[in-house]
């Protein structure tokens, strides 16, 4: 055999255990991805939508995705990419002063038969 039928039969080996090698590294990332999805974690899907995760079902491996209030099943292959997760919102009133008043105050009431309106006929 000569070095011009050896050469190229070298090449395209090395070129598929690269890019089986590639493969197998991206489809570790998707399963650690996967297996860190939590509820509230911001996702983008495959198809570009923007949500926020309500749930995940490993066995059934879907998870839902609530969509400014509109909840989708989605399989856990769609999710592209996790953002940050959302930080849990501590319910606190925003305004306190809107309390009710501890004490009841005198209202000045009118007098002045001047306010009143007339009953002329």
């Amino acid at each position: 055999m000569s070095w011009n039928l050896i050469l190229p039969l070298v090449i395209i080996v090395a070129m598929f255990w690269f890019m089986s090698r590639q493969q197998k590294k991206q489809r570790e990332q998707q399963q650690t991805m996967q297996n860190s999805l939590q509820k509230g974690s911001s996702v983008v899907t495959i198809g570009g939508l923007h949500a926020v995760v309500d749930s995940v079902d490993n066995a059934a491996k879907t998870v839902d995705l609530d969509a400014e209030g509109v909840i989708l099943t989605f399989e856990l292959s769609a999710i592209r990419t996790i953002k940050n997760p959302v930080a849990p919102v501590a319910e606190k009133p925003t305004v306190d002063d809107l309390k009710p008043a501890e004490t009841v105050e005198e209202t000045e009431k009118i007098t002045d038969d001047t306010d009143k309106p007339s009953d002329s006929k």
